[in-house]
């Protein structure tokens, strides 16, 4: 092994706020293209692409395509972990993003049912697969491009703000579907649908200057200078860092399966029981603005005392809350509606996906993080995200109630409970993250 090089400090406060706010733009516009379709599925994918079912049936198979997706991302997160693993961050997130926009646009000129038949649907998942790719890739390193690069101490809450980016993404997404269906039900079935998609270009060229002048992170740097480079980062992380994958994947299951129930079945739900999607997308964009916020304080709380409190509580409110949030919604009361939203959202959800970065960074060494850090996360998106929107659709389905999906909610908050119970706290390794156990060269600050 080449002699060590001395380590590059963490970049100084007024260079992260910028790399922070850079890497919380191109999120924002990513995450943008991504949840559009979780949107769409709820609202209108069914009707145009899936004609020939029910109302609920057609909402069902969109939720199926919506799932592909998910399966997608572990293939995403492999890739782009293993290149961003030996080439860098940077070059990664600049061809995800333009993955993600190109298929967006395509999505918003793809002809229906009506139009070419069977071909719609089958055109309409293949590109549902590539942006599952894509954004399999983009997480693992807008994440590891903040914290590779946050000073000591301050990890939890700087790159809780490549979180906030999600938000802001979810919340335009939502705002701009909200807005095209204030069009007759005829305009917005013909075209109005279209324009969220057609406009995740211009966010994809936004981004793409945005992240073209950001740098290489220090880690990075660090690895290509000292020639600790992994011919294949994934089979090295699954070798070395094989139980820190699982608590990652185990991790996220109340996280990410939760929130797309709270924010893409919700308006499935919220059709079926007779709420307006007006309401119900005001009621998410508001708890997005609020999530915004809290998972910044989530993220600083942790530096304070830990991680795993932290992340814990989050999934306890999830489980505390999975029967009132349904109940709140039933009433179809304004304000009850929202606060559904805020506590499930903003509060839940916000203590576990503001700590998420800091965490999951620090259980895994710097030579193979992108591929481990894109491998567990990604796993628990075919599982929990991917499924639960259609898993909640067919229990809807099959009981015409709530009780199950509560349920269910409650199963996902306990494997993530138990996930985070069995980890190493991992605060106290913010300045010198998790080793890699066959590398530990002198000096070397992994």
């Amino acid at each position: 092994m080449s002699p060590t090089a001395p380590h590059k400090p963490a970049a100084e406060p007024q260079s992260i706020r910028k790399i922070a706010i850079a890497s919380l733009t191109g999120t924002a516009l990513e995450w943008y293209d991504f949840f559009l379709y979780g949107t769409a599925s709820a609202l209108v994918l069914g009707t145009l692409f899936f004609p020939e079912a029910s109302s609920l049936a057609g909402t069902l198979a969109s939720f199926g395509t919506f799932a592909v997706g998910f399966a997608a991302r572990p293939l995403g997160g492999i890739i782009f972990g293993h290149f961003g693993d030996r080439l860098g961050r940077k070059p990664m997130l600049v061809i995800t993003l333009l993955v993600m926009g190109f298929t967006t646009f395509l999505i918003g000129a793809l002809p229906t049912y009506a139009q070419i038949g069977v071909w719609a649907p089958i055109l309409l998942t293949l590109l549902r697969v590539l942006q599952g790719i894509a954004v399999g890739g983009e997480w693992g390193g807008s994440v590891l491009m903040i914290t590779e690069h946050a000073p000591a101490g301050r990890r939890g809450f700087y790159s809780a703000w490549s979180q906030v980016g999600i938000n802001l993404g979810f919340i335009t997404s939502a705002g701009v579907f909200a807005a095209v269906q204030t069009l007759s039900d005829e305009a917005f079935l013909s075209w109005g649908w279209r324009i969220p998609f057609l406009l995740g270009a211009v966010p994809a060229l936004v981004g793409l200057v945005i992240r073209l002048k950001i740098e290489e992170t220090p880690e990075f740097q660090s690895v290509q200078h000292e020639g600790e480079k992994q011919r294949l980062p994934i089979l090295h992380a699954l070798k070395t860092h094989p139980r820190s994958i699982m608590i990652t994947a185990g991790a996220r299951m109340a996280e990410n399966g939760a929130s797309y129930i709270f924010l893409v079945f919700s308006l499935a739900y919220g059709k079926h029981i007779g709420v307006s999607n007006g309401l119900l997308l005001t009621g998410i964009i508001v708890a997005n603005v609020v999530e915004g916020a809290s998972m910044v304080g989530f993220g600083a709380l942790s530096d304070r005392i830990g991680r795993r409190p932290v992340y814990m509580a989050g999934a306890a409110t999830l489980i505390v809350f999975a029967f009132p949030f349904f109940w709140l919604l039933d009433t179809g009361t304004p304000v009850l509606v929202w606060l559904a939203f805020i506590i499930a959202i903003g509060i839940g959800h916000g203590a576990m996906i503001g700590t998420q970065p800091s965490f999951f960074t620090e259980l895994f060494g710097k030579t193979s993080r992108y591929s481990a850090i894109s491998l567990g996360h990604e796993l628990a998106s075919v599982f929990a995200g991917g499924l639960s929107p259609l898993i909640a659709t067919a229990l809807l389905a099959a009981t015409d109630a709530s009780w199950p999906i509560s349920l269910y909610i409650v199963f996902l908050g306990c494997i993530t409970l138990v996930s985070v119970y069995f980890a190493r706290e991992t605060v106290q390794r913010d300045a010198a993250p998790a080793p890699d156990p066959q590398m530990q060269p002198v000096g070397s600050h992994e």
